[in-house]
C-alpha cells in the first residue's frame, strides 16, 4: 500500500491571509486539523489546529467582544504558518510515511507530485489504512497463528486453506522476536474453531480465533 492509496486527494487549502477564525471554522466544519496553505498555485506551508489556537486570543482575555472580533479578523494564519513542511511523493510506501511522521512527531504529511500539491495524509488516514490491511469491517473470522520464522511457512499455511476451499481476505505478519512471529489471517469463514486442531497438528500454535 502506498501513500496515494490512503491520502486525501485535492485537500482543502487556504491562503496566508486567511483570518484565523475562518481557518478554525473550516477545520470544525470539515472535521480536519491540518490545512495546506497556498499562494496562487505555490505551496507555502501548513497550519494545524493546535498552531492556530496557540496564536489566538486566550479565552480568559479581558478584551470586549468588539475588540476580540477586531483582533480575530486581523490575525491571519500567516502567524501560525509552518514553513517548508515535510512532504512526500504519492508512491511512497505508507510504512515509510508512518516512520517519517513518528520520527518528526507530526500529525500529517503533504503529498507533492511533480511540484504540485496532490493531497495530504494524516494520522487518521494511517489508522484507516491499518484497518484495511487487517480486513476490518469485512465479514469473516480472525485467526492468529504463532510460528517460528522459517522459509516456506506462509506457503504451508496458505496451502492448507487452499486445500479446504477457504478464501483469505487478508494476512498480516507481525514479528514477535528474533525467532517467532504472528500471522494474522482474516478468513471468509463463519467458524474457524474446527480448524484449530488441524493447524496445531502441523506444528503451529493458534493464539486466538474470533
Amino acid at each position: 500500500m502506498f501513500v496515494r492509496d490512503c491520502m486525501t486527494n485535492n485537500p482543502i487549502t487556504i491562503t496566508p491571509d486567511t483570518p484565523i477564525f475562518q481557518a478554525l471554522e473550516i477545520m470544525a466544519r470539515r472535521k480536519v486539523r491540518h490545512l495546506p496553505v497556498v499562494q496562487g498555485t505555490r505551496l507555502t506551508g501548513l497550519v494545524t489546529e493546535r498552531g492556530l489556537l496557540q496564536v489566538s486570543p486566550s479565552p480568559a482575555t479581558t478584551l470586549s467582544m468588539h475588540e476580540l472580533n477586531y483582533v480575530l479578523a486581523k490575525v491571519t494564519v500567516r502567524e501560525a504558518l509552518v514553513k517548508d513542511p515535510i512532504s512526500v511523493p504519492p508512491d511512497l510506501p505508507i510504512e515509510e510515511a508512518a516512520k517519517i511522521m513518528r520520527e518528526h512527531k507530526i500529525g500529517s504529511l503533504l503529498v507533492v507530485d511533480d511540484g504540485t500539491l496532490a493531497g495530504i495524509v494524516t494520522q487518521t488516514d494511517m489508522v484507516e489504512a491499518l484497518a484495511r490491511l487487517f480486513g476490518l469491517g469485512k465479514a469473516g473470522t480472525r485467526l492468529v497463528i504463532d510460528t517460528k520464522d522459517r522459509i516456506g511457512v506462509l506457503a504451508d499455511i496458505t496451502q492448507f486453506f487452499k486445500e479446504r476451499g477457504i478464501n483469505i481476505i487478508s494476512v498480516v505478519c507481525m514479528r514477535r522476536d528474533e525467532e517467532r512471529f504472528h500471522l494474522v489471517f482474516r478468513l471468509s469463514l463463519g467458524d474457524a474453531g474446527p480448524l484449530v486442531s488441524e493447524i496445531e497438528n502441523m506444528g503451529f500454535s493458534v493464539v486466538s480465533v474470533s
